[in-house]
């Protein structure tokens, strides 16, 4: 079944109902405007059987693969690779794709990618692996261009792409980035031990291929940090400086970032993900063979992912890179690499409590009304309590998915606050998205707050 009819009905719905919104958030005038953009998507149990006649529908002649180690052995890719050769489809296979991708493993990717004519991409795996075929994909039509050239200022040069890209079929197998919606490319930059990326519409993919029977084989921790991801992309997205107070505006389209800020449409997607995470996330998680629950985390991950793709994310996700990125020993279970580990979504949910007490005074009521929906009760409730209330909301949250008692649980003490500020303030890209400004003090606390959850 096809998702993008009931794509195209909300997005004109919202289209209306933005055009009669005369809230504060929505009433000022802003020459900027938004943009809306997602990736095809084709969801249902078994869909991913038909990539190889996509395939051929593209008149794909020389297709390139890309997975991890783990996953070539499993299902999912088994299923992708059964279509191809039952249609006939040539491709050559990359399955040396990093759990949490660096700097070094994108550059490997992309050198694969550059060593041969490839027509057409597919990346099976979750986001890692989405992600490094996104790079792949970009510098390979790029050969001329230095790694740096697309990175996200500060760290890279930021500059505009131009050019045409191959086209590339994601197939998640993980419910959690989203990245079969996005533009969005993550790597650890390895020199700053912080996360960056690369963010531009240009590289989101042509057809995410959402099949539900793939998240079957995550194992439980996986399936929790995976949906720790959904929950802080719809939260964050939700909560973002709206798109009409940023400024400056950019002077030609082509400069305006994937990122734009909260808006009417992404508030849409964000807000019914979060229904889903509040239903069915501990389900997902508790049960590996609960199929409904299961397949509407899948979607959930979609639902936020155009959310997030089109508004962003802020202190969350910009806190999360550099305790990603210093990971000392930490080992994660049901990840099977030989490197210290910090999941991306454990990474950025560890923060949740105490950066959403933060933000609410800018927005309280949308801070209250996430609360009311993963469960609390907010009737009685005053603009003021917004923070506290979603703050202890989500501690009951974790707690009750058996996550780590905070960043000290992960092997980080207060001596290691310095760095992680350190490495939060390049992600300008995400954090100037926060509704409420911050000092490199009050990440300090952020961090500081986060040491103990529980």
């Amino acid at each position: 079944a096809e998702l993008m009819d009931v794509l195209f009905l909300c997005y004109m719905l919202c289209v209306v109902l933005c055009s009669r919104c005369r809230c504060p958030a929505h009433s000022n005038s802003f020459h900027g405007g938004m943009k809306m953009a997602s990736s095809n998507i084709r969801y249902g149990e078994g869909v991913s059987r038909e990539i190889g006649m996509d395939l051929q529908n593209l008149r794909a002649q020389n297709v390139c693969l890309m997975t991890d180690r783990n996953l070539s052995r499993l299902s999912p890719v088994k299923v992708v690779l059964e279509s191809l050769t039952k249609n006939g489809v040539k491709y050559k296979l990359f399955d040396n794709v990093r759990v949490e991708p660096t700097d070094t493993s994108f550059k490997e990717a992309i050198l694969f990618a550059k060593n041969d004519s490839f027509d057409v991409f597919v990346a099976v795996g979750g986001g890692s692996v989405i992600d490094t075929c996104k790079a792949a994909n970009l510098y390979s039509c790029h050969p001329e261009a230095d790694f740096l050239d697309f990175v996200n200022a500060p760290i890279g040069k930021g500059k505009p792409i131009t050019g045409a890209l191959k086209p590339l079929i994601a197939v998640p197998t993980t419910a959690g980035t989203g990245s079969e919606t996005t533009g969005v490319a993550i790597f650890d930059y390895t020199p700053l031990k912080a996360k960056t990326g690369i963010a531009s519409r240009a590289i989101r993919p042509t057809l995410g291929i959402v099949d539900p029977m793939h998240t079957l084989s995550m194992p439980e921790r996986v399936t929790a940090n995976s949906g720790f991801d959904v929950l802080c992309h719809a939260l964050e997205s939700y909560t973002a400086l709206p798109y009409n107070q940023r400024s400056p505006c950019p002077p030609n389209p082509i400069n305006r970032p994937a990122y734009q800020g909260s808006n009417p449409i992404s508030d849409v997607w964000s807000r019914h993900a979060l229904h889903v995470v509040a239903k069915y996330m501990k389900r997902a998680v508790r049960d590996p063979e609960d199929l409904e629950a299961r397949s509407s985390m899948h979607l959930a991950s979609v639902f936020a992912g155009i959310g997030f793709g089109n508004a962003g994310v802020h202190l969350c996700h910009g806190m999360s890179y550099p305790i990603a990125g210093n990971v000392k020993t930490h080992s994660a279970k049901g990840y099977s690499v030989e490197h210290p580990l910090v999941p991306h979504g454990l990474s950025v949910v560890l923060t949740s409590p105490a950066v959403f007490n933060f933000t609410a005074p800018m927005c309280p009521e949308r801070h209250l009304e996430a609360a009311h929906i993963l469960g609390a009760d907010v009737r009685q409730l005053k603009r003021d309590d917004a923070g506290a209330v979603l703050a202890d909301t989500l501690r009951q949250f974790l707690f009750d998915l058996q996550v780590e008692d905070g960043l000290g649980a992960l092997g980080y003490s207060l001596d290691d606050i310095p760095a992680l500020v350190k490495g939060t303030i390049p992600q300008e890209r995400v954090t100037k998205l926060s509704p409420r400004g911050h000092t490199e003090e009050d990440l300090s606390q952020l961090f500081q707050a986060s040491m103990k959850l529980y």
